[in-house]
């Protein structure tokens, strides 16, 4: 086995959304994408006050690729067109399957709105290659409970393992491309190795705290994106503090990418198609 090393970190930017304290390290002034993963915003943290207007992403459509929301702290108030509705609390992920297309909401739940409270959430975007791209619709919601936590290293480390598999252990969402994804809380001193990473692309967030990584224990500061090198088939992480990261790994699609707003294509041809499908109404009804 050989070990992966750090080639760059990448700090997230700051890019509110209102008043939704938004950072941004994907993708960032050095780094498109991290192939097959596109997009990385960290809401947050902060806490709104009561009688709030909460979160902005009122009704809106997707195409191309698939969603995947961490809810670190507070609540989020998913519903889309094709039926799925659900309030995921904090420690949960919604996993939605854009596909052919669909047009959802995710809002905070009446009960937040009227008292305020605490928010943190991560939304990642994952490609679909062009052969999948107009796949059905779909939709997983998991609270906290549902997601197999995995104390290792002595209980230093919980390995949440939400897509793929560890040691036997399989993740509730079964992706369509062979993703694994996880959240990893770590307390100081705590350690982790992940195998079998050849041919793998690498999503590496470091939502809190601050670890060590790779074959020279590179540190890593909260809010960055570690851009591992592609040769080796482990990778070390070590935590110098407590700390919270998302670890990710998954085969590269290698196809071009053409994004446009929700929408994430092959071809400009296929965006124009995507903006005059919605236009149509051919994502299914509007979401009131």
């Amino acid at each position: 086995m050989s070990a992966r090393r750090v080639h760059r970190l990448h700090p997230a930017l700051r890019d509110d959304i209102g008043d939704l304290i938004t950072q941004r390290p994907l993708p960032g002034r050095l780094v498109e994408q991290i192939d097959p993963f596109l997009f990385l915003n960290h809401h947050g943290p902060q806490t709104y006050p009561p009688h709030n207007r909460g979160l902005p992403f009122g009704p809106h459509p997707h195409r191309g690729f698939e969603t995947v929301t961490f809810i670190l702290e507070g609540s989020l108030a998913h519903r889309d067109n094709a039926g799925h509705e659900s309030v995921i609390h904090a420690g949960g992920v919604q996993w939605m399957t854009a596909g052919r297309g669909i047009v959802h909401a995710e809002v905070s739940p009446r009960d937040f709105l009227e008292h305020g409270g605490p928010v943190e959430i991560l939304q990642l975007w994952v490609n679909l290659p062009s052969r999948l791209k107009m796949s059905e619709p779909a939709y997983t919601g998991l609270q906290r409970a549902d997601i197999p936590a995995l104390a290792l290293d002595e209980g230093k480390v919980v390995l949440n393992l939400i897509a793929g598999e560890w040691e036997g252990r399989h993740g509730p969402v079964h992706s369509l491309t062979g993703v694994f994804m996880s959240t990893v809380q770590m307390r100081a001193g705590g350690g982790i190795v992940f195998g079998g990473l050849t041919g793998r692309n690498v999503f590496l967030y470091v939502a809190r705290g601050v670890v060590q990584v790779g074959m020279h224990a590179d540190l890593v500061s909260p809010m960055h994106l570690v851009e591992l090198d592609e040769t080796g088939d482990t990778v070390a992480i070590r935590a110098s503090e407590d700390a919270l990261l998302v670890f990710g790994h998954a085969d590269p699609i290698g196809e071009p990418v053409v994004a446009h707003g929700p929408f994430v294509m092959t071809t400009r041809e296929e965006i124009s198609q995507a903006i005059l499908d919605y236009q149509a109404g051919r994502f299914g009804s509007a979401l009131g």
